[in-house]
């Protein structure tokens, strides 16, 4: 007998090893990635930073720095964490790119668009993990708050909070409800008033008389709202949860929301006694808001979790969870398009014009008008998209009560609530949808379809298992449409002929103030080792730009790191007076400015007193 022996397993080289590993990493990396759907590529920008004027920049980090100090102690804890977390640093606007690379650490995404984009739009990204952060700058002149979205209130707004998971999840489970409310026309109508009266406002070309013209168009749309959609109540609740919401106890809470986090003045008045603290239940749906105005009242959350809860239980009452002829009702009334979903599964996206009942009062007729699409699990059945059928779409919704084939080679197929299809069934015609020529579909003394129509494409469905705002397939339907109705924008800059030499001092004094921290040298030689006379800077802004508040502040914060013993520091004590005079005069003519210079104050106050502390 032959003895067997036992056979020597060969060794497994390192790097076979390492490839390996390398490769399953990579998977689970490629799991992770978030893929831009096709219709949505469109409105992710370019961000430019050469657009970003150094103007633009003191601004982002005398906002940065105001907040950090407020925030500290009046936003949720996550806020200063998720500043670091997210890629935002006080000094520069901070790249989205950077942003997108920390956010994929904890499952977001960030991608740059610019100005408004649809609600549809918006709230597909958020429903897939992607946060859209706007590149443009708000202007020095709306430096505490701007009706127009940038990259302060996306970006230091709602990014920070992101970094919390549980707020992170409620997010995207708002999105994801969200894209499947049923938005009205007169919704879509609201929102191309505000966006263009945003961006009228933003404007700094804009006249009184273009101002005065877009509030008329506004209040126009406000008065041709005739009820209150799915999506206006979600936007109700976004409001007054991820823009102005609060967390924690009701009497001493913390700032969560992105509205409030980006605006220097309404942040800091929300906790005046004036504005109202309510529990945050599925009654903030029911609550106006105003945006260019101060909220009366904000909502408080005792934590994030809730959110999520409050949100699945406004998501029952909805039409995709709910289906029926009341879904069918909200469809109708919306007036735009819309998706019916039939319990064969087939779904019917366009616009929802009539619903024919039996006298048992359920559906027994659909009839849609404009380009419509017909899909299966959201993805569009070949053959059956705008192009098939551009003009809209009829079906037949109920049990069958018989069908039977004719010796003329028709088919009759009637259904219980009377509704007839008569037609010659196409050959080879198999799936969702069955196809007849020469077709006449009728209910009692109506046709509904007349053989000169074409072709008649019917469906097979017994009851609305779900309707829901927007086409099945909108990656398909949209590009059927030639796109979205509303462009990208381009980016912006505001560098203008007026404020380039103003622009040219903030580089000035940015410079020297780098160079005081990077050399901590004293007034003696900074100035020849810069290339700035800090007088001569002081001198222009008093000649030519006698209302700019924010850069007489840096000063002032240049000359509290500066030496006070130097030869040259009765100069530095000139200019500070002269600066403080200033600073006081143009207090005393805007309320909104007053309130930015003292908080400045405050940043300096408190600079002094840790630079005393320290000594």
């Amino acid at each position: 007998m032959r003895s067997r022996k036992k056979a020597k397993s060969k060794p497994v080289k390192r790097s076979l090893v390492k490839k390996k590993k390398t490769r399953v990493l990579a998977r689970k990396k490629a799991v992770r990635t978030i893929a831009i759907p096709t219709h949505l590529t469109a409105f992710v920008a370019a961000q430019d930073p050469s657009l970003y004027t150094f103007i633009d920049h003191a601004s982002w980090r005398f906002i940065l720095r105001v907040s950090q100090r407020f925030f500290a102690k009046k936003a949720h804890e996550k806020y200063l964490e998720g500043l670091e977390e997210t890629g935002i640093c006080i000094e520069r606007i901070p790249l989205i790119s950077e942003m997108d690379a920390k956010l994929k650490r904890f499952g977001w995404r960030a991608v740059p668009v610019v100005g408004f984009i649809p609600p549809a739009v918006f709230l597909e990204f958020l429903s897939i993990g992607v946060l859209p952060i706007a590149c443009d700058m708000r202007t020095l002149e709306h430096l505490g708050y701007t009706p127009a979205p940038d990259i302060v209130h996306e970006a230091a707004g709602h990014a920070p909070i992101l970094a919390d998971r549980s707020y992170a999840k409620y997010l995207k489970q708002y999105g994801e409800v969200s894209r499947k409310a049923i938005i009205a026309q007169h919704d879509l109508n609201l929102y191309d008033a505000i966006r263009e009266l945003s961006d009228i406002k933003e404007n700094p070309s804009s006249t009184s008389a273009d101002i005065a013209k877009a509030e008329r168009e506004l209040q126009k749309a406000l008065s041709l709202i005739d009820h209150t959609s799915e999506a206006a109540e979600l936007s109700r609740m976004a409001w007054w949860t991820t823009e102005y919401g609060l967390v924690g106890d009701l009497k001493n809470p913390k700032i969560y929301g992105a509205g409030l986090l980006s605006s220097l003045s309404e942040s800091f008045h929300c906790f005046d006694r004036a504005v109202k603290k309510l529990p945050f239940d599925l009654n903030c749906i029911q609550q106006h808001y105003d945006i260019t105005k101060p909220q009366p009242q904000l909502f408080v959350t005792p934590n994030f979790e809730a959110l999520g809860v409050v949100l699945e239980q406004f998501a029952r009452t909805m039409a995709f969870k709910t289906g029926g002829i009341t879904g069918l009702q909200k469809a109708q009334r919306s007036r735009a398009v819309c998706t019916v979903e039939l319990d064969s599964g087939v779904q019917i996206g366009g616009k929802l014009v009539e619903t024919l009942c039996a006298r048992d009062g359920s559906p027994a007729y659909l009839r849609f008008e404009g380009p419509c699409q017909l899909a299966i699990r959201e993805k569009e059945l070949k053959g059956h998209g705008v192009a098939r059928h551009p003009q809209g779409f009829g079906c037949p919704v109920g049990p069958i009560e018989s069908e039977r084939k004719l010796s003329t080679g028709k088919t009759e197929i009637t259904f219980v609530s009377g509704v007839k299809i008569l037609g010659v069934p196409k050959p080879g015609a198999r799936g969702f949808v069955k196809t007849f020529t020469d077709c006449k579909v009728q209910w009692g003394d109506r046709i509904l379809f007349e053989p000169a129509w074409g072709e008649y494409d019917w469906v097979r469905g017994n009851t609305i298992k779900s309707v829901f705002g927007h086409a099945p397939d909108r990656s398909s339907y949209v590009a059927s449409m030639g796109g979205y109705t509303q462009r990208p924008s381009k980016p912006k800059t505001n560098l203008t002929k007026e404020n380039a030499e103003l622009n040219v001092l903030y580089a000035e004094v940015r410079a020297f103030r780098e160079s005081v921290l990077r050399k901590k040298a004293s007034l003696a030689n900074l100035p020849e080792a810069t290339g700035v006379r800090l007088d001569r800077v002081v001198e222009k802004l008093d000649r030519k730009y006698p209302r700019d508040w924010l850069l007489r502040l840096e000063l002032l914060e240049i000359a509290g790191y500066l030496d006070a013993k130097t030869s040259n520091a009765h100069r530095v004590q000139s200019w500070i007076g002269n600066i403080n005079k200033r600073l006081d005069e143009i207090a005393r003519g805007s309320v909104e400015k007053a309130e930015m210079i003292a908080r400045g104050r405050e940043l300096l106050a408190d600079a002094s007193a840790l630079s005393k502390g320290a000594a």
